[in-house]
């Protein structure tokens, strides 16, 4: 980003700065400069609070504003209407206990030992997610594509991804798999009523299962004409084709395994599978076609936007197993991943404790209630 010289002048970015996010999704977020950066500005999307060193130390600001962000001052301060601005001013306005010099960089010192301590806790629970998560991946890919039969090669059949598969396996378009795909409904009524269906949103998918979240759907009015041909079944494939971006892009599936009668919005298309088809084994291909990064061959932009070429995307070759070896297949890696699965809801629950062990100790500290061993 080009600055002026004047603007570098005042754009300066020192050690000890605070910087805070203004406003959108992240506002309040903060983070201390550790060391001078030369040549460096900011832009208006960022607040920098420049502590007066013989007033305050810029970790414990940046500790204050943490914990501020964690308990909801920050929420209540820029509460809108609107999107929400943590503007200069309003940061300026926020309220700190009043310490001295040295007990604020007493208490900095604490939490950041004691903050570095949670944080590498953290840091290998995902470290682990992100282990047992890639191995999730590659035990569904391997039984999708591979099962436990002899195998054949089948470059000459356009479906190299596929490596090999087993010899009374077929290979075909993936388009010989889906009876009727079809767009979602438009729009989205938040007031609901009695006769409102649910509607599943792409906010609605729980990704890392390829399901529905639990506690998802929200309701919208439906029209007679809607309701024909959309209203969705237990069994249908919801096929993420619009939106997306550079590191998430269109062409999620997940499996609507629910009796409540719902809808989905126009981002999502709803793809209903051929006779003996079974909808957990094809979820699961669907999820290595994007894992593959398969669909993003068929990916095409419309006024800013991502779509999915569903005819390209269809035209995609897959391996075909028997009905019920689909089954089995399927059966198989509920089985596998279960254990997996378990292990990961394990570690994400301990990084939400530690995360609110952290955000505890952060406003504890910095409000007195705690003694760091520093004198008044």
């Amino acid at each position: 980003m080009w600055f002026t010289p004047d603007e570098l002048r005042q754009l300066t970015l020192r050690r000890d700065d605070v910087v805070i996010v203004e406003g959108g999704a992240g506002y309040g977020r903060s983070a201390v400069l550790r060391e001078d950066m030369p040549g460096w500005g900011f832009q208006n999307s960022i607040v920098r609070l420049r502590p007066i060193g013989s007033r305050s130390e810029g970790r414990f600001l940046d500790y204050a504003v943490q914990a501020a962000l964690a308990d909801g001052t920050i929420d209540s301060v820029v509460s809108t209407a609107t999107i929400p601005h943590f503007t200069a001013e309003k940061v300026a306005r926020l309220s700190i206990t009043a310490l001295s010099v040295p007990v604020q960089r007493g208490i900095a010192d604490y939490l950041d030992r004691e903050t570095a301590q949670i944080d590498a806790f953290i840091a290998k629970n995902e470290e682990l997610i992100a282990l047992l998560t890639e191995r999730r991946a590659a035990f569904i890919t391997r039984a999708v594509t591979r099962g436990v039969d002899a195998s054949v090669q089948l470059k000459e059949s356009g479906a190299e991804w596929l490596g090999s598969v087993p010899i009374h396996w077929s290979v075909k378009r993936l388009a010989s798999t889906v009876a009727r795909a079809r767009n979602g409904v438009w729009g989205a009524d938040p007031e609901g009523g009695e006769d409102d269906l649910r509607c599943v949103r792409v906010a609605d998918f729980d990704r890392p299962k390829q399901r529905i979240h639990d506690d998802a759907l929200t309701l919208r009015k439906v029209t007679p004409s809607e309701r024909a041909g959309r209203l969705l079944q237990d069994g249908d494939l919801l096929l993420e084709k619009s939106g997306g971006g550079e590191k998430s892009p269109v062409g999620f599936v997940v499996l609507y395994d629910r009796d409540e009668p719902a809808v989905c919005s126009n981002f999502v298309a709803r793809v209903q599978l051929r006779h003996e088809m079974d909808p957990r084994f094809w979820t699961y291909v669907h999820g290595v076609l994007y894992r593959l990064r398969i669909t993003e061959k068929s990916l095409k932009q419309s006024t800013g936007i991502q779509n999915l070429d569903q005819s390209a995307y269809f035209n995609e070759y897959v391996a075909v197993p028997p009905y019920r070896e689909q089954r089995s297949i399927a059966d198989y890696i509920e089985r596998g991943t279960a254990e997996i699965d378990k292990t990961i809801a394990s570690a994400r629950r301990s990084i939400e404790l530690a995360r609110e062990r952290r955000s505890a100790v952060i406003s504890a500290a910095v409000t007195g209630k705690i003694d760091v061993g520093v004198a008044a």
